[in-house]
């Protein structure tokens, strides 16, 4: 199989993964009729799929399979095109800083650790700055919500989108630590 076949492959693998880990996986928080959040370890896939992949394949993973996952839930289907942006650019980050960090020449399990942890904190925290952002302008201007709901829905996103960075931080470190040797032995075939 050529190269381009197998990540086109695997980057659909990772898309299903990332479908997954946020339809199944997810803790909806109903913040007024119509609107929700969820506290979930989906980008944690998403920046494990950047690894993995580099930054553009991953971060398609990433956008592909969350925006699907939108798609089919009523709660976020007006979200989808935003989680597109957003989570492409989650796995576009965190695999550029890992591939500037040259992750995939480390060895040592330590400096494997910590440059994840820059590169999951460089593609997360992104998003925990510029998501809550966007989302307002996207549901202000776009879908038309009033500016004070708008606002009420930026806090919570905020809050929630800052809770899961913590989290897929740490999952996406555990992820890699226990999948990258096997994934290599696989893709490198």
């Amino acid at each position: 199989m050529n190269k381009k076949l197998r990540k086109l492959t695997f980057m659909v693998m990772f898309a299903a993964i990332n479908y997954v880990a946020f339809a199944y996986g997810k803790i909806n928080i109903t913040i007024t009729a119509g609107y929700s959040t969820a506290i979930h370890i989906a980008n944690a896939v998403v920046v494990v799929s950047a690894w993995m992949l580099g930054p553009v394949y991953g971060g398609f993973a990433g956008a592909i399979g969350l925006s699907l996952a939108d798609l089919f839930d009523p709660r976020y289907i007006t979200s989808a095109p935003k989680t597109f942006i957003m989570k492409f650019m989650i796995g576009f980050i965190a695999g550029i800083v890992a591939d500037r960090l040259k992750l995939h020449e480390k060895t040592d399990r330590k400096d494997i650790v910590k440059t994840c942890t820059l590169s999951a904190i460089a593609g997360l925290g992104f998003n925990v700055i510029v998501d809550p952002i966007f989302g307002y302008f996207y549901k202000k201007l776009l879908l038309k919500v009033p500016a004070e709901a708008a606002s009420i829905l930026l806090t919570w996103a905020a809050g929630v989108t800052a809770v899961n960075a913590v989290i897929c931080v740490i999952v996406s470190v555990l992820l890699y630590l226990a999948l990258y040797k096997s994934f290599n032995n696989i893709y490198n075939k």
